[in-house]
């Protein structure tokens, strides 16, 4: 760990700015006990009992999201890139969110699945179910010591922790209160951490526009830097995909990002979805991703914007961005860095609790789907067959400990990794992609055989992984995150040939046990939600909800563009 040797980015964080970390502890631990009161079942402790508002699931659902990859790794691609950035956004994620919503949440919670591998078993069987299962479960304790790491750098670095006791406090705390309370107390305490993350980053984006002379200030310092005008522009973004040829480097954000990592993270990855299921209706389902995507839509302003400022502000960053990587700085140290830069003790004590609430929010989200999968798709079903359900219970709770226990074993393969965006897309080329392509068809292709289920999964994956190797030993040239585009264009489309290929020489699976899962054979009926009661109103339409946050999406793309 020779960087954080290197680098002296220590805060000097006085008795208000702990008292306020131990405040924040205080409410999380206590949520978390107070959950445990309604966890009865298994059903309760890893679904919630699909109990939950819709206003509280979106928030659940944005804040998931919202973990150290997105603080850390989106500060540092704005300070490394610029506005491009904003692709992961309006373009990576919004389209996806409101198609998740629309289109793919009825067959989600109108089949009564418990998790997105079990929609694949029911479709086509064991084959795919456990390919899927296992892969869920190995990307999420992966993607949960990516979060573990990024909070324990951080506190090293403003903090002077060890970084083994600041992996193991963070692991613990949100081990206790999602050990206690399951999904309920993890998705209660990703609200509670959105706002907190929300307070801490506005003032921080704030103080930064003021200290570089307000938004035409940063237009100016960023012109005339390294990079020029392009930084503040999002199109064509070559910087970005490491695709020199603009039109290439469009068409692989719009299809690499925008449609086959996007759709594949936000429309099948389980961590998300979960918050969804646990809606207490189909229309709250419905609304959950799309009342996410309002707050999504607006997140680049508080965490884009800081990343570009340290770019500008910080002196070390600054000469990073020059070329000179002397200091031993690098690109993940843009949001600490500029805190350090900026506040004083007190808000201090926010920024950090914003970073923190960050952190564990992220971690949450993967330990608690991790412990679903587990539970019901690959010990239940694979392990201990009908055992009484306080049994699965236990198993839940022992599965939460396990996974943060891996997850802690995984946070230092991050490491290695200037930027850790650069790592955690190349993780969602490997198993998103794949899954996406993979979900498409059995949606909508109603011969679509079990086989082929499972072949495109493995022949997808395979593929993405041949692309990162490739590029990883110079074979052919991608920097950036251009692999992870290429890769998951190729998983997607390697996916679609093996699937058809294999389907045309199978059997495939019969059309009544399909009704629910495949769109051309589930009556109209099946799909609709609620329109009465808590679900009445037209401002609860998901439809009008999703035109609108996608048309407020297309001006921002203009403005920015």
């Amino acid at each position: 760990m020779p960087v954080l040797a290197q680098v002296d980015l220590r805060l000097d964080a006085g008795p208000l700015d702990y008292t306020l970390l131990a405040v924040y502890f205080a409410f999380v631990l206590g949520i978390g006990f107070l959950a445990r009161r309604s966890v009865s079942s298994s059903l309760d402790f890893l679904l919630s009992g699909r109990s939950l508002p819709a206003w509280v699931t979106g928030l659940a659902f944005i804040s998931a999201n919202l973990g150290a990859i997105e603080l850390l790794g989106m500060a540092a691609n704005g300070a490394q890139y610029g506005m491009a950035t904003v692709h992961y956004y309006w373009i990576g994620a919004i389209p996806a969110m409101v198609f998740l919503g629309l289109v793919m949440m009825p067959f989600y919670y109108g089949s009564k699945v418990r998790s997105v591998p079990e929609f694949l078993r029911r479709r086509f069987g064991k084959g795919a179910h456990l390919v899927n299962a296992i892969s869920f479960a190995v990307a999420q304790v992966l993607i949960a010591g990516v979060n573990l790491y990024a909070l324990a750098f951080l506190l090293n670095l403003m903090l002077g922790w060890p970084i083994p006791l600041s992996v193991v406090i963070a692991a613990a705390i949100v081990l206790t209160y999602t050990a206690l309370g399951g999904l309920s107390a993890a998705i209660y305490n990703e609200v509670l951490q959105f706002f907190v993350i929300v307070a801490a980053l506005l003032p921080l984006t704030i103080v930064g526009l003021h200290k570089v002379g307000g938004w035409q200030g940063l237009v100016d310092k960023v012109t005339g830097g390294p990079g020029g005008a392009e930084q503040l522009s999002a199109w064509p973004a070559t910087e970005l995909t490491g695709i020199q040829n603009p039109v290439l480097s469009v068409i692989g954000i719009v299809f690499g990002l925008g449609f086959v990592l996007s759709f594949g993270y936000w429309t099948t990855n389980f961590a998300e979805v979960q918050r969804a299921l646990s809606a207490k209706s189909m229309s709250a389902a419905r609304r959950t991703p799309i009342i996410g995507a309002y707050p999504k839509m607006l997140i680049p302003f508080v965490i884009i914007i800081p990343g570009i400022i340290a770019a500008l502000v910080v002196p070390e960053m600054v000469a990073l961005k020059a070329g000179d990587d002397s200091s031993g700085v690098v690109y993940n140290n843009a949001l600490p860095a500029l805190i350090g830069e900026l506040l004083p003790n007190g808000m201090l004590g926010v920024a950090i609790t914003g970073l923190l609430a960050s952190f564990m929010a992220g971690v949450a989200a993967n330990v608690s789907s991790f412990n679903t999968v587990f539970t019901y798709d690959l010990w239940q079903d694979y392990v201990r067959k009908d055992r009484p359900d306080e049994y699965y219970l236990r198993v839940g709770r022992l599965a939460t400990i396990g996974g943060t226990v891996v997850a802690i074993g995984t946070a230092f393969l991050a490491a290695g990794y200037g930027n850790i965006m650069d790592y955690i897309q190349a993780l969602f080329s490997f198993f998103n992609a794949p899954l996406f392509a993979t979900f498409i068809l059995a949606m909508f292709w109603k011969r679509m055989s079990a086989a082929a289920g499972w072949a495109g999964l493995v022949a997808g994956t395979l593929g993405a992984v041949a692309v990162f190797v490739l590029a990883e030993t110079g074979v052919v040239d991608l920097p950036g995150q251009g692999a992870s585009f290429v890769g998951a264009g190729v998983a997607f489309a390697v996916d679609i040939v093996v699937s058809v290929v294999v389907t045309v020489f199978t059997r495939p699976v019969p059309q009544e046990r399909l009704v629910g899962l495949v769109y051309s054979l589930t009556p109209k009926e099946d799909r609709r939600h609620s329109t009465t009661g808590d679900d009445a109103g037209w401002y609860r339409s998901p439809l009008l909800l999703g035109i609108g946050v996608l048309v407020l999406t297309a001006v921002l793309n203009i403005v920015f563009g």
